[in-house]
Protein backbone atom coordinates (compact mmCIF):
# COMPACT_ATOMS: atom_id res chain seq x y z
CA UNK A 1 0.00 0.00 0.00
CA UNK A 2 2.97 2.46 0.99
CA UNK A 3 4.19 1.43 -2.92
CA UNK A 4 0.83 2.49 -4.35
CA UNK A 5 0.39 5.91 -2.49
CA UNK A 6 3.46 6.76 -3.60
CA UNK A 7 2.90 6.17 -7.20
CA UNK A 8 -0.15 8.25 -7.16
CA UNK A 9 1.62 10.82 -5.45
CA UNK A 10 4.09 10.93 -8.06
CA UNK A 11 1.14 11.20 -10.87
CA UNK A 12 -0.02 14.24 -9.39
CA UNK A 13 2.88 15.73 -9.75
CA UNK A 14 3.35 15.13 -13.41
CA UNK A 15 0.19 15.94 -13.90
CA UNK A 16 0.47 19.79 -12.66
CA UNK A 17 3.52 20.20 -15.15
CA UNK A 18 1.88 19.24 -18.23
CA UNK A 19 -1.06 19.31 -20.02
CA UNK A 20 -2.70 15.47 -20.11
CA UNK A 21 -5.76 14.59 -22.71
CA UNK A 22 -8.28 12.26 -22.49
CA UNK A 23 -6.71 8.84 -24.43
CA UNK A 24 -4.02 9.76 -22.04
CA UNK A 25 -6.05 10.10 -18.68
CA UNK A 26 -7.44 6.61 -19.90
CA UNK A 27 -4.67 4.94 -20.71
CA UNK A 28 -2.79 5.88 -17.46
CA UNK A 29 -5.96 4.82 -15.61
CA UNK A 30 -5.77 1.43 -16.99
CA UNK A 31 -2.09 1.30 -16.11
CA UNK A 32 -2.67 2.20 -12.60
CA UNK A 33 -5.90 -0.12 -12.18
CA UNK A 34 -3.49 -2.92 -13.50
CA UNK A 35 -0.45 -2.22 -11.12
CA UNK A 36 -2.61 -2.18 -7.83
CA UNK A 37 -4.42 -5.49 -8.92
CA UNK A 38 -0.88 -7.09 -8.89
CA UNK A 39 0.03 -5.61 -5.95
CA UNK A 40 -2.57 -6.82 -4.10
CA UNK A 41 -2.38 -10.25 -5.80
CA UNK A 42 1.12 -10.09 -4.87
CA UNK A 43 0.42 -9.55 -1.14
CA UNK A 44 -2.11 -12.52 -0.65
CA UNK A 45 -0.56 -15.28 -2.49
CA UNK A 46 1.36 -17.86 -0.03
CA UNK A 47 4.47 -18.17 -0.17
CA UNK A 48 6.33 -21.40 -0.68
CA UNK A 49 5.68 -24.16 1.21
CA UNK A 50 8.58 -24.18 3.63
CA UNK A 51 8.79 -27.24 6.31
CA UNK A 52 9.36 -25.84 9.68
CA UNK A 53 13.45 -27.10 10.37
CA UNK A 54 14.17 -30.96 11.81
CA UNK A 55 15.38 -30.83 15.64
CA UNK A 56 17.92 -33.38 15.62
CA UNK A 57 17.49 -35.33 19.00
CA UNK A 58 20.22 -35.15 21.25
CA UNK A 59 23.11 -38.04 20.60
CA UNK A 60 22.42 -40.97 23.24
CA UNK A 61 26.14 -42.15 24.12
CA UNK A 62 26.59 -45.85 23.72
CA UNK A 63 26.76 -48.08 26.69
CA UNK A 64 29.05 -51.30 26.49
CA UNK A 65 28.50 -54.02 29.45
CA UNK A 66 31.10 -56.40 30.59
CA UNK A 67 30.18 -60.18 28.69
CA UNK A 68 31.69 -61.74 31.90
CA UNK A 69 29.67 -60.32 34.57
CA UNK A 70 27.35 -57.54 33.11
CA UNK A 71 29.14 -54.45 34.73
CA UNK A 72 28.98 -51.61 32.82
CA UNK A 73 32.74 -50.91 31.30
CA UNK A 74 34.37 -47.61 29.78
CA UNK A 75 34.21 -48.40 26.48
CA UNK A 76 34.20 -51.82 23.73
CA UNK A 77 37.75 -52.45 24.29
CA UNK A 78 37.09 -53.01 27.79
CA UNK A 79 34.47 -55.74 26.94
CA UNK A 80 37.22 -57.58 25.07
CA UNK A 81 39.97 -57.45 27.56
CA UNK A 82 41.43 -61.11 27.89
CA UNK A 83 39.66 -63.36 30.64
CA UNK A 84 41.81 -65.81 33.00
CA UNK A 85 40.51 -68.39 34.96
CA UNK A 86 42.20 -69.65 37.91
CA UNK A 87 41.65 -73.11 40.04
CA UNK A 88 41.61 -71.87 43.75
CA UNK A 89 41.36 -74.25 46.26
CA UNK A 90 38.62 -74.82 49.19
CA UNK A 91 39.90 -77.14 51.83
CA UNK A 92 39.94 -75.57 55.40
CA UNK A 93 44.33 -75.46 54.84
CA UNK A 94 43.13 -73.18 51.94
CA UNK A 95 41.19 -70.54 53.65
CA UNK A 96 40.82 -67.73 53.87
CA UNK A 97 41.25 -67.33 50.03
CA UNK A 98 42.66 -64.54 48.15
CA UNK A 99 40.81 -62.71 45.04
CA UNK A 100 37.21 -64.83 45.27
CA UNK A 101 35.64 -61.80 45.91
CA UNK A 102 37.18 -59.62 43.11
CA UNK A 103 36.29 -63.20 40.70
CA UNK A 104 33.28 -62.41 38.39
CA UNK A 105 32.48 -65.67 37.62
CA UNK A 106 32.47 -69.05 39.98
CA UNK A 107 31.83 -72.44 39.27
CA UNK A 108 32.10 -74.99 42.51
CA UNK A 109 32.30 -78.22 42.22
CA UNK A 110 33.44 -81.25 43.98
CA UNK A 111 37.68 -82.03 43.39
CA UNK A 112 37.78 -84.81 45.52
CA UNK A 113 37.01 -86.49 48.81
CA UNK A 114 34.08 -83.85 48.97
CA UNK A 115 36.47 -81.01 48.93
CA UNK A 116 34.82 -78.55 46.43
CA UNK A 117 37.29 -76.49 44.34
CA UNK A 118 36.24 -73.17 42.61
CA UNK A 119 36.60 -72.46 38.94
CA UNK A 120 37.14 -68.70 39.29
CA UNK A 121 36.87 -66.14 36.17
CA UNK A 122 38.55 -62.24 35.83
CA UNK A 123 38.20 -59.61 33.78
CA UNK A 124 37.37 -56.42 34.60
CA UNK A 125 39.07 -57.56 38.55
CA UNK A 126 42.55 -57.68 38.84
CA UNK A 127 43.47 -58.61 42.65
CA UNK A 128 46.81 -57.90 43.59
CA UNK A 129 46.79 -61.69 45.00
CA UNK A 130 45.03 -65.05 43.78
CA UNK A 131 45.13 -67.89 45.73
CA UNK A 132 46.02 -70.64 46.44
CA UNK A 133 45.73 -71.55 43.11
CA UNK A 134 45.82 -75.90 42.65
CA UNK A 135 44.49 -78.26 39.98
CA UNK A 136 42.60 -78.80 37.11
CA UNK A 137 39.94 -81.15 36.28
CA UNK A 138 38.41 -81.81 33.04
CA UNK A 139 34.48 -80.71 33.75
CA UNK A 140 36.24 -77.36 35.05
CA UNK A 141 37.50 -77.29 31.58
CA UNK A 142 33.97 -78.20 29.95
CA UNK A 143 32.41 -75.14 32.16
CA UNK A 144 35.64 -72.66 30.91
CA UNK A 145 36.08 -73.25 27.25
CA UNK A 146 33.45 -70.94 25.95
CA UNK A 147 35.10 -68.36 27.96
CA UNK A 148 38.14 -68.18 25.91
CA UNK A 149 40.31 -67.65 29.17
CA UNK A 150 43.95 -68.34 30.14
CA UNK A 151 43.90 -71.09 32.52
CA UNK A 152 45.94 -70.27 35.75
CA UNK A 153 46.69 -73.79 37.43
CA UNK A 154 49.16 -76.48 38.85
CA UNK A 155 49.12 -79.64 36.98
CA UNK A 156 45.96 -81.47 36.93
CA UNK A 157 44.61 -84.75 35.77
CA UNK A 158 45.36 -86.70 32.89
CA UNK A 159 42.37 -86.12 30.92
CA UNK A 160 42.73 -82.40 31.85
CA UNK A 161 46.40 -81.94 30.95
CA UNK A 162 45.91 -83.21 27.86
CA UNK A 163 42.92 -81.37 26.97
CA UNK A 164 44.37 -77.60 27.59
CA UNK A 165 47.73 -78.92 26.05
CA UNK A 166 46.39 -79.79 22.57
CA UNK A 167 47.24 -76.20 21.43
CA UNK A 168 43.28 -74.84 21.50
CA UNK A 169 44.09 -73.86 24.74
CA UNK A 170 45.45 -70.57 26.02
CA UNK A 171 47.65 -72.72 29.30
CA UNK A 172 49.44 -71.12 31.34
CA UNK A 173 50.62 -73.73 34.31
CA UNK A 174 52.84 -72.98 37.01
CA UNK A 175 54.72 -76.20 35.72
CA UNK A 176 55.74 -74.12 32.64
CA UNK A 177 55.67 -70.99 33.74
CA UNK A 178 57.26 -70.60 37.16
CA UNK A 179 58.02 -67.42 37.10
CA UNK A 180 54.53 -66.06 37.55
CA UNK A 181 53.54 -67.97 40.42
CA UNK A 182 55.19 -68.43 44.34
CA UNK A 183 55.11 -70.16 47.38
CA UNK A 184 53.73 -68.23 50.19
CA UNK A 185 55.62 -69.17 53.71
CA UNK A 186 52.85 -68.53 55.73
CA UNK A 187 51.09 -71.66 54.51
CA UNK A 188 52.60 -74.95 53.99
CA UNK A 189 52.30 -77.07 50.40
CA UNK A 190 50.17 -77.80 48.62
CA UNK A 191 47.79 -74.83 49.67
CA UNK A 192 50.59 -72.30 49.66
CA UNK A 193 51.04 -71.44 45.68
CA UNK A 194 50.00 -68.12 44.69
CA UNK A 195 49.53 -65.48 41.76
CA UNK A 196 48.90 -62.15 41.12
CA UNK A 197 47.41 -59.99 38.21
CA UNK A 198 50.36 -58.01 37.53
CA UNK A 199 51.98 -61.27 37.02
CA UNK A 200 49.04 -63.27 35.28
CA UNK A 201 48.60 -60.30 33.15
CA UNK A 202 52.26 -59.73 32.30
CA UNK A 203 51.67 -63.59 31.33
CA UNK A 204 48.97 -63.03 29.04
CA UNK A 205 50.58 -60.24 27.28
CA UNK A 206 54.10 -62.11 26.66
CA UNK A 207 52.40 -65.18 25.58
CA UNK A 208 50.01 -62.85 22.94
CA UNK A 209 46.75 -63.44 24.79
CA UNK A 210 45.39 -59.99 24.55
CA UNK A 211 41.00 -60.50 23.94
CA UNK A 212 38.64 -62.82 24.51
CA UNK A 213 35.63 -62.24 22.64
CA UNK A 214 32.69 -64.34 23.87
CA UNK A 215 28.85 -64.71 24.61
CA UNK A 216 28.60 -64.77 28.34
CA UNK A 217 25.30 -65.93 30.64
CA UNK A 218 22.48 -62.99 29.87
CA UNK A 219 21.96 -60.21 32.23
CA UNK A 220 19.62 -57.16 33.10
CA UNK A 221 19.44 -54.81 35.52
CA UNK A 222 18.26 -56.12 38.94
CA UNK A 223 14.21 -54.55 39.24
CA UNK A 224 13.17 -52.07 41.80
CA UNK A 225 10.98 -54.65 43.23
CA UNK A 226 12.84 -56.72 46.43
CA UNK A 227 10.17 -58.30 47.80
CA UNK A 228 12.84 -61.26 49.27
CA UNK A 229 10.99 -65.16 49.36
CA UNK A 230 13.98 -66.86 50.31
CA UNK A 231 16.06 -65.14 52.63
CA UNK A 232 18.04 -68.19 53.23
CA UNK A 233 19.61 -70.90 50.66
CA UNK A 234 21.21 -74.05 52.03
CA UNK A 235 23.49 -75.84 49.33
CA UNK A 236 24.86 -79.07 50.53
CA UNK A 237 27.84 -81.04 48.48
CA UNK A 238 29.57 -83.21 51.14
CA UNK A 239 30.00 -82.19 54.87
CA UNK A 240 29.56 -79.64 56.77
CA UNK A 241 33.11 -78.03 56.05
CA UNK A 242 31.76 -77.26 53.02
CA UNK A 243 27.95 -77.04 52.79
CA UNK A 244 26.78 -73.66 51.88
CA UNK A 245 24.96 -71.05 53.34
CA UNK A 246 23.89 -67.76 51.64
CA UNK A 247 21.67 -64.75 53.48
CA UNK A 248 19.73 -62.93 51.48
CA UNK A 249 20.57 -58.34 52.09
CA UNK A 250 18.15 -56.59 51.44
CA UNK A 251 20.16 -53.29 51.55
CA UNK A 252 22.97 -55.02 48.75
CA UNK A 253 20.79 -57.09 46.89
CA UNK A 254 23.51 -59.80 47.75
CA UNK A 255 23.68 -63.13 49.34
CA UNK A 256 26.62 -63.15 52.07
CA UNK A 257 28.05 -66.70 51.97
CA UNK A 258 29.27 -69.16 54.97
CA UNK A 259 29.57 -72.27 55.59
CA UNK A 260 27.42 -74.75 58.10
CA UNK A 261 30.36 -74.16 60.44
CA UNK A 262 31.35 -70.52 60.17
CA UNK A 263 31.49 -67.32 57.91
CA UNK A 264 33.80 -67.41 54.27
CA UNK A 265 35.50 -64.61 53.55
CA UNK A 266 37.74 -63.42 51.48
CA UNK A 267 41.38 -62.95 53.26
CA UNK A 268 41.96 -59.06 51.94
CA UNK A 269 38.33 -58.32 50.80
CA UNK A 270 36.07 -59.61 53.71
CA UNK A 271 32.60 -60.67 53.10
CA UNK A 272 31.89 -62.62 50.00
CA UNK A 273 28.25 -61.68 48.40
CA UNK A 274 27.75 -62.83 45.23
CA UNK A 275 24.89 -60.99 43.26
CA UNK A 276 23.31 -64.36 41.95
CA UNK A 277 23.76 -67.95 43.86
CA UNK A 278 22.82 -70.81 41.14
CA UNK A 279 22.66 -73.90 42.16
CA UNK A 280 23.08 -76.64 38.99
CA UNK A 281 21.86 -79.84 39.56
CA UNK A 282 24.36 -82.86 38.09
CA UNK A 283 25.28 -86.05 38.43
CA UNK A 284 28.51 -87.22 39.63
CA UNK A 285 30.93 -90.50 39.49
CA UNK A 286 34.07 -91.96 40.25
CA UNK A 287 36.59 -92.85 37.30
CA UNK A 288 39.74 -93.96 37.45
CA UNK A 289 42.06 -91.54 35.70
CA UNK A 290 45.33 -91.25 36.62
CA UNK A 291 44.37 -92.57 40.40
CA UNK A 292 40.96 -91.66 41.87
CA UNK A 293 39.47 -88.99 40.19
CA UNK A 294 35.46 -87.29 40.18
CA UNK A 295 33.35 -86.97 37.25
CA UNK A 296 30.48 -84.36 37.07
CA UNK A 297 28.26 -84.46 34.30
CA UNK A 298 28.67 -80.87 32.06
CA UNK A 299 26.91 -81.46 29.13
CA UNK A 300 23.14 -81.78 28.06
CA UNK A 301 20.23 -80.77 30.47
CA UNK A 302 19.27 -80.40 34.34
CA UNK A 303 17.28 -78.57 36.70
CA UNK A 304 18.52 -75.73 38.72
CA UNK A 305 17.43 -72.93 40.80
CA UNK A 306 18.57 -69.60 40.66
CA UNK A 307 18.30 -66.66 43.45
CA UNK A 308 18.52 -63.44 42.88
CA UNK A 309 16.49 -60.30 44.05
CA UNK A 310 15.51 -62.64 46.91
CA UNK A 311 13.37 -64.38 45.36
CA UNK A 312 13.60 -68.35 43.36
CA UNK A 313 13.24 -69.49 40.06
CA UNK A 314 12.99 -73.26 39.14
CA UNK A 315 15.11 -73.60 35.96
CA UNK A 316 16.92 -75.93 33.68
CA UNK A 317 20.58 -75.81 32.41
CA UNK A 318 21.60 -77.04 29.16
CA UNK A 319 24.91 -77.14 27.88
CA UNK A 320 24.86 -78.66 24.44
CA UNK A 321 28.72 -79.90 24.05
CA UNK A 322 31.60 -78.29 25.54
CA UNK A 323 32.59 -75.28 23.04
CA UNK A 324 28.46 -74.38 23.99
CA UNK A 325 28.03 -71.61 26.79
CA UNK A 326 25.78 -72.95 29.84
CA UNK A 327 22.52 -71.23 29.41
CA UNK A 328 19.68 -71.39 32.08
CA UNK A 329 15.79 -71.49 30.71
CA UNK A 330 12.26 -71.30 32.28
CA UNK A 331 9.39 -73.34 31.70
CA UNK A 332 8.66 -71.71 28.60
CA UNK A 333 12.30 -72.86 27.68
CA UNK A 334 13.19 -68.93 27.48
CA UNK A 335 16.50 -67.44 28.41
CA UNK A 336 16.57 -66.46 31.93
CA UNK A 337 18.02 -62.98 32.59
CA UNK A 338 20.43 -62.56 35.70
CA UNK A 339 21.49 -59.75 37.79
CA UNK A 340 24.94 -58.24 36.63
CA UNK A 341 27.70 -58.69 38.87
CA UNK A 342 28.84 -62.07 40.80
CA UNK A 343 27.22 -65.19 39.76
CA UNK A 344 28.23 -68.43 41.91
CA UNK A 345 27.77 -71.56 40.27
CA UNK A 346 27.15 -74.80 42.29
CA UNK A 347 26.92 -77.55 40.76
CA UNK A 348 25.11 -80.01 43.46
CA UNK A 349 25.91 -84.13 43.00
CA UNK A 350 21.79 -85.13 43.52
CA UNK A 351 22.87 -88.29 42.66
CA UNK A 352 25.28 -88.33 45.91
CA UNK A 353 24.86 -86.56 49.12
CA UNK A 354 24.17 -83.51 47.32
CA UNK A 355 20.91 -81.01 47.72
CA UNK A 356 19.45 -77.43 47.75
CA UNK A 357 17.02 -75.63 50.12
CA UNK A 358 15.65 -72.37 51.22
CA UNK A 359 13.52 -70.74 53.69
Amino acid sequence: MHKIRSLFSSLRAKLRKSPVTGYSLIVLGVGIFSFVCFIIVEANTPGPNIAPPTKIAPRVAEKFYSPLNGAQVSDEAATKQPITAVMIENSPDARPQSGLADAEVIYEAIAEGGITRFLTLFQQNKPTLVGPVRSLRMYYVDWLTPYQPSVAHVGGSQKALETVRNGSYRDIDQFHNPAYYWRASDRYAPHNVYTSFEKLDALNKEKGYTESVLTGLERQDAPNDKQATATQVVINFSSAAYNTVYTFNPDSNTYKRSYAIGPHTDREKGDISPSVVIAMKTTMQAVTEDGYRESIQTTGTGEAVIFQNGGVIEATWKKADQKSQLVFVDKDDKPIKLNRGQTWISAVPINQSGSVSWQ
